[in-house]
């Protein structure tokens, strides 16, 4: 009987381990044809990405910045300190009269660096040493004006035709007006102030206190 015992003990043993294998068989991850599935790839490496570079390779932040200290292309407008004013010299074309006709003004940038000049200027009569009595003239523009950069040395013009008094000694205005003369006009330059200018061969006649001027230019007129 105890022999009978122990074959039934050692068959439900084999039994259990048959049981248990095939469990275990049917455990293992397989694809849809029963293949073994192969283990996932190890996680990707977490090392930050470098940076891309950008630009062209050069150092120091932007480039191209201007170097003159000014806008644009650098260069600063011609101030009261850096231009000196000729005195006037009777233009070669000039409307018919005896009085100044017109007369050619010159700009000089006198100062070691570049400036530009641009506009047109103001005139008026001077009044003898009194600024408070000088005469504004109604001046009325001729073209068109555009920016001239003036190296150290270089010149601009500007030209001033007048009323021009006609006849003889003291003359007369064809509008009724009592001619003027002055010994000095204040030629007032765009952004480099005002400067008394005489004429160099006499004074400045002129009827009904008006001037028709040109813009300051890098071309001499006539």
């Amino acid at each position: 009987m105890q022999y009978t015992t122990d074959v039934r003990r050692s068959a439900a043993a084999l039994l259990a381990a048959v049981a248990v294998s095939a469990l275990m068989a049917g455990c293992t991850p397989a694809g849809d044809d029963g293949a073994t599935a192969k283990p996932s790839a190890p996680p990707a490496s977490s090392e930050p990405a470098k940076p891309t570079p950008t630009g062209n390779g050069s150092s120091g932040g932007s480039t191209g910045g201007s170097t003159g200290g000014g806008t644009g292309g650098g260069t600063k407008a011609c101030t009261i300190d850096q231009v000196k004013v000729s005195d006037a010299h009777q233009a070669d074309v000039r409307p018919p009269g005896t009085g100044t006709g017109a007369a050619i003004v010159s700009v000089t940038n006198t100062s070691k660096h570049a400036c530009t000049l641009s506009g047109f200027p103001t005139v008026a009569g001077a009044g003898n040493g009194s600024p408070d009595k000088n005469l504004p003239l109604a001046v009325t523009h001729s073209g068109s004006a555009s920016t001239v950069t003036m190296t150290p040395g270089a010149r601009a013009w500007t030209k001033l035709t007048f009323v021009n008094v006609q006849g003889e000694a003291d003359g007369y205005c064809e509008s009724g007006a009592t001619p003027a003369t002055f010994p000095t006009l204040v030629l007032g330059v765009p952004g480099a102030g005002s400067h008394q200018i005489a004429m160099d061969d006499g004074v400045f006649a002129e009827c009904d206190n008006k001037a028709t001027v040109t813009a300051f230019s890098a071309t001499k007129p006539s």
